[in-house]
Protein backbone atom coordinates (compact mmCIF):
# COMPACT_ATOMS: atom_id res chain seq x y z
CA UNK A 1 0.00 0.00 0.00
CA UNK A 2 1.30 3.44 -1.13
CA UNK A 3 1.45 6.13 1.88
CA UNK A 4 2.14 9.56 2.43
CA UNK A 5 5.14 10.42 4.96
CA UNK A 6 6.17 14.34 5.56
CA UNK A 7 9.73 14.91 5.56
CA UNK A 8 11.20 18.33 6.19
CA UNK A 9 7.94 19.51 5.22
CA UNK A 10 7.68 17.89 1.65
CA UNK A 11 5.31 15.13 0.79
CA UNK A 12 6.77 12.11 -0.16
CA UNK A 13 4.88 8.74 -1.77
CA UNK A 14 6.23 5.61 -0.29
CA UNK A 15 5.37 2.36 0.31
CA UNK A 16 4.00 1.43 3.94
CA UNK A 17 6.36 -0.53 5.94
CA UNK A 18 8.98 0.60 3.19
CA UNK A 19 12.37 1.71 5.40
CA UNK A 20 12.81 5.12 6.27
CA UNK A 21 16.54 5.83 5.85
CA UNK A 22 16.09 4.52 2.07
CA UNK A 23 13.06 6.67 1.69
CA UNK A 24 14.69 9.94 2.87
CA UNK A 25 17.85 9.06 0.66
CA UNK A 26 16.31 7.58 -2.43
CA UNK A 27 14.06 10.81 -2.40
CA UNK A 28 17.41 13.08 -2.29
CA UNK A 29 17.26 13.76 1.64
CA UNK A 30 20.50 13.42 2.88
CA UNK A 31 21.43 10.88 6.75
CA UNK A 32 24.47 10.24 7.83
CA UNK A 33 24.86 6.32 7.80
CA UNK A 34 27.07 3.88 8.34
CA UNK A 35 26.46 0.12 9.09
CA UNK A 36 23.15 -0.63 7.14
CA UNK A 37 23.12 -1.74 3.27
CA UNK A 38 20.29 -2.26 1.09
CA UNK A 39 19.62 -5.85 1.55
CA UNK A 40 19.77 -6.23 5.01
CA UNK A 41 16.50 -7.21 6.84
CA UNK A 42 17.33 -6.79 10.52
CA UNK A 43 19.43 -3.03 9.96
CA UNK A 44 22.17 -3.35 13.24
CA UNK A 45 21.87 -0.07 13.42
CA UNK A 46 25.12 0.30 15.22
CA UNK A 47 26.65 3.46 13.92
CA UNK A 48 24.38 5.32 15.56
CA UNK A 49 24.41 8.51 12.89
CA UNK A 50 20.74 7.81 11.58
CA UNK A 51 18.69 9.83 13.83
CA UNK A 52 15.75 10.97 13.45
CA UNK A 53 12.61 12.86 14.83
CA UNK A 54 9.25 11.84 14.34
CA UNK A 55 6.42 13.15 15.38
CA UNK A 56 4.50 11.80 18.49
CA UNK A 57 7.64 9.47 19.28
CA UNK A 58 9.21 11.60 22.27
CA UNK A 59 12.94 10.68 21.41
CA UNK A 60 14.94 10.37 18.34
CA UNK A 61 14.82 7.18 16.47
CA UNK A 62 17.57 5.54 13.99
CA UNK A 63 16.13 5.89 10.49
CA UNK A 64 17.12 2.68 9.40
CA UNK A 65 15.19 0.79 12.13
CA UNK A 66 12.16 3.34 11.71
CA UNK A 67 9.30 1.84 9.13
CA UNK A 68 7.06 4.69 6.70
CA UNK A 69 3.20 4.68 8.05
CA UNK A 70 0.98 7.11 6.47
CA UNK A 71 1.25 10.08 8.04
CA UNK A 72 4.42 10.28 9.56
CA UNK A 73 6.04 13.57 9.82
CA UNK A 74 9.89 13.32 9.89
CA UNK A 75 12.47 15.88 11.61
CA UNK A 76 15.89 15.63 10.26
CA UNK A 77 17.41 18.21 12.10
CA UNK A 78 17.03 19.59 15.56
CA UNK A 79 19.97 20.50 18.72
CA UNK A 80 18.83 16.75 20.20
CA UNK A 81 19.67 15.19 16.69
CA UNK A 82 22.97 17.24 16.44
CA UNK A 83 23.82 16.28 19.42
CA UNK A 84 23.44 12.70 19.35
CA UNK A 85 25.35 12.02 15.76
CA UNK A 86 28.24 14.37 17.10
CA UNK A 87 28.44 11.93 20.42
CA UNK A 88 28.00 8.77 17.81
CA UNK A 89 30.65 10.51 15.45
CA UNK A 90 33.35 11.09 17.57
CA UNK A 91 32.97 7.78 19.68
CA UNK A 92 33.93 6.20 16.42
CA UNK A 93 36.87 8.06 15.72
CA UNK A 94 37.73 7.56 19.16
CA UNK A 95 38.60 3.85 18.18
CA UNK A 96 39.63 4.98 14.44
CA UNK A 97 43.38 5.03 13.59
CA UNK A 98 42.94 8.79 11.40
CA UNK A 99 46.37 8.52 8.94
CA UNK A 100 44.38 10.40 5.93
CA UNK A 101 47.47 10.94 4.71
CA UNK A 102 48.52 7.29 3.93
CA UNK A 103 45.52 5.87 3.77
CA UNK A 104 44.39 3.79 0.89
CA UNK A 105 40.94 5.54 0.79
CA UNK A 106 42.11 9.24 1.36
CA UNK A 107 39.02 11.38 -0.57
CA UNK A 108 37.23 8.67 -0.90
CA UNK A 109 36.65 7.80 2.80
CA UNK A 110 32.79 7.47 4.19
CA UNK A 111 34.19 8.95 7.61
CA UNK A 112 35.26 12.37 5.44
CA UNK A 113 32.07 12.59 3.56
CA UNK A 114 30.09 12.77 6.83
CA UNK A 115 31.73 15.25 8.25
CA UNK A 116 32.09 17.57 5.30
CA UNK A 117 28.17 16.79 4.97
CA UNK A 118 27.08 17.48 8.44
CA UNK A 119 30.22 20.06 10.05
CA UNK A 120 31.47 17.82 12.22
CA UNK A 121 35.13 17.51 12.39
CA UNK A 122 37.57 14.59 12.23
CA UNK A 123 39.96 15.92 14.49
CA UNK A 124 37.83 16.83 17.30
CA UNK A 125 39.30 16.72 20.84
CA UNK A 126 36.16 15.47 22.57
CA UNK A 127 36.68 11.73 23.11
CA UNK A 128 40.38 10.64 24.07
CA UNK A 129 41.71 8.43 21.47
CA UNK A 130 41.16 4.38 23.17
CA UNK A 131 42.77 3.36 19.48
CA UNK A 132 44.08 -0.67 19.67
CA UNK A 133 47.88 -1.31 18.25
CA UNK A 134 46.88 -4.59 16.46
CA UNK A 135 48.83 -6.30 13.88
CA UNK A 136 47.91 -5.68 10.58
CA UNK A 137 46.86 -8.51 8.57
CA UNK A 138 48.10 -8.80 4.94
CA UNK A 139 48.86 -12.11 4.74
CA UNK A 140 46.03 -12.56 1.76
CA UNK A 141 47.28 -12.49 -1.77
CA UNK A 142 44.08 -10.05 -3.03
CA UNK A 143 43.11 -7.77 0.24
CA UNK A 144 44.51 -6.45 3.69
CA UNK A 145 43.08 -5.75 6.98
CA UNK A 146 44.10 -3.36 8.95
CA UNK A 147 41.82 -3.04 12.49
CA UNK A 148 43.02 -0.47 13.53
CA UNK A 149 40.60 1.50 11.30
CA UNK A 150 37.98 -0.54 11.68
CA UNK A 151 34.61 1.46 13.23
CA UNK A 152 32.92 -1.84 13.71
CA UNK A 153 29.98 -0.94 11.51
CA UNK A 154 29.89 -4.85 10.68
CA UNK A 155 29.78 -4.46 6.84
CA UNK A 156 32.26 -6.47 6.70
CA UNK A 157 30.48 -9.22 8.75
CA UNK A 158 26.96 -9.08 6.91
CA UNK A 159 28.68 -9.37 3.35
CA UNK A 160 31.34 -12.29 4.22
CA UNK A 161 28.30 -14.07 5.23
CA UNK A 162 26.17 -13.47 2.85
CA UNK A 163 28.55 -13.43 -0.27
CA UNK A 164 31.45 -15.07 1.02
CA UNK A 165 32.29 -17.82 3.54
CA UNK A 166 31.39 -16.35 7.10
CA UNK A 167 35.29 -16.04 8.15
CA UNK A 168 34.78 -12.54 9.70
CA UNK A 169 32.24 -11.80 12.68
CA UNK A 170 32.54 -9.75 15.86
CA UNK A 171 34.81 -10.93 18.61
CA UNK A 172 34.92 -9.67 22.51
CA UNK A 173 32.31 -7.41 23.46
CA UNK A 174 32.28 -3.36 24.63
CA UNK A 175 35.62 -1.77 24.24
CA UNK A 176 37.66 -4.86 23.69
CA UNK A 177 35.10 -5.61 20.33
CA UNK A 178 36.77 -6.07 16.84
CA UNK A 179 36.27 -7.44 13.94
CA UNK A 180 38.42 -10.73 13.37
CA UNK A 181 38.14 -14.44 11.59
CA UNK A 182 37.97 -17.34 14.08
CA UNK A 183 40.44 -17.72 16.79
CA UNK A 184 42.62 -14.40 15.32
CA UNK A 185 43.60 -16.85 12.41
CA UNK A 186 45.74 -14.91 9.37
CA UNK A 187 43.12 -14.75 6.78
CA UNK A 188 45.38 -16.69 4.40
CA UNK A 189 44.70 -19.54 6.74
CA UNK A 190 40.95 -19.74 6.49
CA UNK A 191 38.60 -20.92 4.01
CA UNK A 192 38.06 -17.21 2.41
CA UNK A 193 37.89 -17.53 -1.20
CA UNK A 194 39.03 -14.30 -2.15
CA UNK A 195 35.24 -12.57 -3.44
CA UNK A 196 36.53 -9.28 -1.75
CA UNK A 197 33.37 -8.43 -1.29
CA UNK A 198 34.18 -7.35 2.43
CA UNK A 199 36.78 -4.52 0.83
CA UNK A 200 34.15 -3.09 -1.62
CA UNK A 201 31.34 -2.75 1.26
CA UNK A 202 34.70 -1.58 3.39
CA UNK A 203 33.41 2.57 3.92
CA UNK A 204 36.96 3.24 5.34
CA UNK A 205 40.28 1.78 4.96
CA UNK A 206 40.39 -1.02 6.82
CA UNK A 207 39.77 -3.58 4.36
CA UNK A 208 41.34 -2.59 0.95
CA UNK A 209 42.07 -4.62 -2.20
CA UNK A 210 46.16 -5.39 -3.29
Amino acid sequence: MVCTVIIEGREIRAASGANLLWTALDNGFYIPNLCIMRNMKKPPASCRLCFVEVDGISQPVTACTAKVKDGMTVKLESPAITRLRKAAFHLLLSDHRLDCTHCIKNKHCELHDIAHRTGLKLNDKSYRKVGKDLPVDSSHPDFTFDPNKCVLCGRCVWVCSTEGKGVLDFAYRGIKTIVSTFAGMPLAQTACNGCIACAKVCPVGALYVK
